[in-house]
C-alpha cells in the first residue's frame, strides 16, 4: 500500500508527463488559426478609419494569433513547458501605446483566435469571428448621429462675430465655439458644427464683408451632439 508521500509524488511526477501532440496536429491547428487570422486580416482592412492605414499593425495581427496558438499547443504538451512559458512571459513589458479602441478589439480578436484554435476548438474561432463581424458591421451601420465637423472663419474684425454665429445657427442647431483668437486687425474663429448644407454654409459666411477665408474640415472624432 502506498504511503500519502509516494502518492503525492507520483501525482506530481504524472502531472509533468508529456501529452501526445503530433506534428500534423501542430500544423493542423497552425492552418486553422492562419485561416482565421487572414479573415480578420481582410475585416480590419475593410473597417479600419484612420487617414493613414498601417498595414504593419495589420500584419501583426496574423502574426500575434499564430504565435498565441503555438504557446498553447506548446503548453498543453507538457507542465514543465507550460511554467516556463509563464516565466518567459512574465518579463516580456510592451511599449507600444494603443489609442484606437477599435484596434484593442482586433488584437484582442487575434489573441482569443490563436488560444482558440490552439486549444483544438477551431470551429468555435469561426463562429467566433462571423457573430462578431455581424455585430460590428450592424452597430456600425446605426445612424446614431451625423460626426461633427469642424467650421474655421478668418476675418478682419471682431465685430462681425455675430453675424458669422447667427449664419452657423442657421445650418446647425447645435454648434460649439472651440477656440476664438483675436489680435487688434484679426479673428480666427473655430466652430465644432453638425450640418448636411455645407456648400450654402460657406457661400453664406464668405459673403460676409470682412470675412477673408473659411475651411470646412471633417474628422473622426467621438460625436458630441
Amino acid at each position: 500500500m502506498l504511503s500519502i508521500r509516494e502518492i503525492i509524488e507520483k501525482s506530481f511526477l504524472e502531472g509533468f508527463a508529456a501529452n501526445d501532440i503530433t506534428l500534423t496536429t501542430f500544423i493542423v491547428a497552425l492552418l486553422a488559426t492562419a485561416l482565421v487570422a487572414a479573415y480578420i486580416f481582410v475585416i480590419y482592412k475593410l473597417l479600419c478609419r484612420k487617414t493613414f492605414y498601417s498595414k504593419n499593425f495589420n500584419m501583426s495581427l496574423v502574426g500575434v494569433a499564430l504565435i498565441t496558438a503555438a504557446i498553447i499547443i506548446t503548453i498543453q504538451s507538457s507542465l514543465v513547458v507550460s511554467l516556463g512559458m509563464v516565466g518567459a512571459l512574465s518579463i516580456v513589458r510592451f511599449r507600444t501605446a494603443i489609442k484606437d479602441p477599435l484596434d484593442l478589439m482586433f488584437l484582442f480578436w487575434a489573441i482569443s483566435t490563436g488560444i482558440i484554435c490552439g486549444a483544438g476548438y477551431a470551429e468555435y474561432a469561426v463562429v467566433l469571428a462571423i457573430i462578431l463581424t455581424i455585430v460590428v458591421v450592424v452597430i456600425d451601420r446605426l445612424p446614431i448621429s451625423k460626426a461633427p465637423m469642424i467650421l474655421m472663419v478668418e476675418a478682419n474684425s471682431i465685430e462681425i462675430e455675430n453675424s458669422i454665429l447667427k449664419i452657423v445657427e442657421q445650418y446647425s442647431r447645435h454648434y460649439t465655439v472651440k477656440a476664438r483668437n483675436v489680435s487688434v486687425s484679426e479673428l480666427d474663429l473655430t466652430v465644432e458644427i453638425a450640418t448636411k448644407d455645407v456648400t450654402d454654409m460657406v457661400k453664406k459666411l464668405t459673403a460676409i464683408n470682412g470675412v477673408s477665408n473659411v475651411s470646412v474640415l471633417a474628422h473622426d472624432g467621438e460625436v458630441t451632439f
